[in-house]
């Protein structure tokens, strides 16, 4: 969606007369083709997310995201750059860290042209890139990938490998988003990927473990769209299911009936969930100083169809991602806990939540890996 979560750039560049491919029902997906890039969409994201922990149980969380967004070029501007420096493909991309039980937040950004190889995601390559951040694809078809990402701060390096085969979620080929036909995306999620491997925080490096979630979602911006903003959950159970839940909000914070997500069991089956079929009910808030948004941080989760009901938490209420003058908006992404109850036993798991449109309304394109 998740995305998270959840995030394009909304660069300005004189438009030329330009159409884009929109998500259609009946897509047919091939693979490996569509685990990289769809140059013919607008919009484009590969979003990684994961709890991980120390041999001594220290709590992490990791986000890293890579973000493609086609641009619409005048006869001006491609007359005046080289071909290799224009602007038609712009790569975003975020890296987070949450040291849950060191209660810190650190979270960078960059941005790149194609240019020279300085970022991308292609098949001949088997990677997404942007600059010294990467995943790169080990083994195609067992979806093995390798995860790395260097920055000031800290150090990530990260072996993923799929326990389930990926989901398309939504119905037909398409998560649709809204009534008009643009208001869709093609969005492929691996719910359970195992990770190993080691982190550098500071002076210190240690070796971690734990699971990761991956989406990748592509699509055209419509022309226009009353979302402001989303809250997009990612579930991992001790039960070895997962779920990926997401309600659409408008300006006037309605919940759009367009909101839903999916259920996916032991053996890898997924099955459609639409809106009316969860309630996302939120709890406590906690609030920004630094951007003044509100945020609720905990939820109650219900899937009555599943005997389900959940009860979200965090154990670091501040992973806010905000940087000044920063190509992105403001929002919230991070780690989360859950508790409660499945068919009247008891359950657990962890996740991510991404929250958007707190700070200021979004727009598709305009900030995540999720929606």
């Amino acid at each position: 969606m998740r995305s998270s979560a959840l995030i394009c750039v909304l660069f300005i560049v004189l438009a030329s007369a330009q159409s884009w491919e929109i998500a259609q029902p009946g897509y047919r997906y091939e693979f490996p083709r569509d685990h990289f890039s769809h140059p013919g969409y607008e919009t484009e994201w590969w979003y990684y997310t994961g709890n991980l922990h120390a041999p001594h149980g220290h709590r992490y969380g990791f986000e890293l995201t890579f973000f493609r967004q086609a641009q619409k070029l005048n006869a001006a501007l491609i007359a005046s750059e080289p071909p290799v420096w224009r602007p038609d493909q712009i790569y975003l991309a975020h890296l987070a860290l949450s040291d849950i039980d060191g209660h810190r937040f650190y979270h960078q950004e960059r941005l790149h042209r194609a240019g020279p190889g300085l970022a991308g995601a292609a098949l001949s390559d088997q990677r997404y890139w942007n600059g010294n951040w990467q995943v790169r694809w080990t083994a195609l078809p067992r979806a093995d990938q390798e995860l790395m990402a260097v920055c000031e701060r800290f150090t990530i390096e990260l072996h993923l490998k799929s326990a389930k085969p990926p989901v398309i979620q939504g119905q037909d080929g398409i998560s649709r988003k809204g009534p008009q036909p643009a208001e869709a995306s093609h969005y492929i999620s691996f719910t359970r990927l195992t990770a190993s491997g080691t982190l550098k925080l500071g002076t210190t490096s240690e070796p971690v473990n734990g699971t990761a979630w991956m989406d990748h979602e592509f699509f055209s911006e419509p022309p226009a769209s009353d979302l402001t903003g989303w809250d997009w959950f990612a579930i991992q159970l001790n039960t070895n299911e997962e779920l990926m839940l997401y309600r659409l909000r408008d300006a006037h914070g309605r919940i759009s009936p367009y909101s839903s997500g999916s259920y996916v069991d032991p053996q890898g089956r997924a099955r459609f969930l639409a809106g009316s079929d969860f309630a996302l009910v939120p709890q406590e808030t906690w609030h920004s100083a630094q951007s003044g948004a509100t945020y609720p941080v905990t939820w109650q989760i219900r899937v009555p169809s599943l005997g389900l009901l959940l009860n979200e938490t965090t154990d670091l209420k501040d992973q806010e991602l905000r940087e000044p003058d920063s190509a992105s908006p403001t929002y919230w992404e991070g780690a989360v806990n859950y508790r409660g109850t499945s068919q009247g036993k008891p359950i657990t798991g962890v996740g991510y939540l991404e929250m958007t449109g707190y700070a200021q309304p979004v727009k598709l394109s305009g900030l995540s890996p999720q929606k």
